[in-house]
């Protein structure tokens, strides 16, 4: 990683802890959903940029993530913390079962039997009323003492989203990582040299699972409410637009992409009602003009960037 690329970073850094002691709460917490929803859109990018596996309802890990970590909080009297560790690994778990399950498939026969099992979950929690509050979700969810104000909510999302990026950034960077990428160049190569494909994958969907899980349980704490929608499949796709937006080829491409349309909605949804018809715009300029999405166009244009590309464009 080059000088100015770390001096980048810092300075966002800097930036970002500095944020919550000049602005007002609720762009306090509007840059928390932009965090964890930019670590959720990173998580699913761990496998579907990185990794060519068609997860097209990842949206159901981090509606998983988040219903874990409520009904630890609500439904026991466990500690607090223990519930936000929980909620990720019962969503790893639920990525290694539903992996299990699906990675004999390929490609967009894996994704649409996805899209079916996870649609199948949120018909669960949708209706199940006595456990999971069925559509009405669940409000008011308790949280401890040092989560209970926006600030605290605000630098525990932000402390625990660098975090999971810089493991994550990690494990894309490390032997594994490489050997995921070989396998979505070319599986058949890859297995023919020894490789076990489908555990290579099955790994990555349990970790982008268990990060997904990461960010559910932060929108529980900078929310302190679910709703079965955060498992349906039209969030899914809305993760995907974050990633094609930002850029598949630049690690930090999804968080710009979350980013991007998280103020698109809040801010352009209060002119007009149709506030997804300039996303789907912005979308047709992005596709025909910048191939890569913004950051990758940024970074290809003036040879510099936020991180240096970690996928090159097949």
């Amino acid at each position: 990683m080059s000088r100015k690329t770390l001096l980048g970073l810092g300075a966002g850094i800097i930036v970002l802890l500095l944020l919550p002691l000049f602005i007002p709460r609720f762009y306090v917490y509007l840059v928390s959903i932009i965090l964890l929803y930019g670590l959720l859109a990173t998580s699913l990018n761990l496998v579907l940029g990185y990794g060519g596996i068609f997860q097209f309802h990842h949206a159901v890990f981090y509606g998983v993530g988040a219903y874990g970590t409520t009904l630890m909080l609500t439904k026991t009297g466990l500690p607090a913390m223990l519930a936000f560790i929980v909620g990720p690994l019962v969503s790893a778990a639920f990525g290694l079962v539903l992996g299990i399950i699906c990675i004999r498939l390929s490609k967009l026969y894996f994704g649409m039997l996805q899209i079916s099992l996870g649609s199948l979950v949120w018909a669960i929690v949708y209706r199940w009323y006595a456990f999971t509050g069925g559509d009405d979700g669940i409000h008011g969810i308790p949280m401890p003492e040092m989560l209970s104000s926006p600030k605290s909510a605000y630098y525990f999302t932000f402390i625990i989203t660098l975090v999971s990026l810089f493991i994550m950034w990690k494990i894309i960077r490390s032997p594994f990582g490489s050997v995921l990428q070989g396998i979505r160049d070319n599986p058949v190569r890859s297995e023919m040299i020894g490789i076990n494909v489908r555990r290579h994958q099955l790994l990555a969907l349990v970790l982008a699972g268990f990060f997904a899980g990461v960010a559910g349980s932060l929108f529980v704490v900078v929310d302190n409410t679910v709703f079965p929608d955060m498992l349906f499949w039209t969030l899914s796709l809305e993760i995907i637009i974050m990633c094609l937006l930002g850029g598949w080829f630049a690690f930090l491409g999804p968080m710009l992409g979350a980013a991007v349309i998280i103020a698109l909605r809040t801010f352009v949804s209060t002119y007009t009602d149709y506030w997804a018809l300039v996303l789907g715009i912005i979308m047709m300029l992005v596709i025909f003009f910048l191939p890569n999405g913004i950051l990758g166009y940024v970074e290809e244009k003036f040879k510099r960037g936020f991180v240096e590309p970690e996928i090159e464009e097949r």
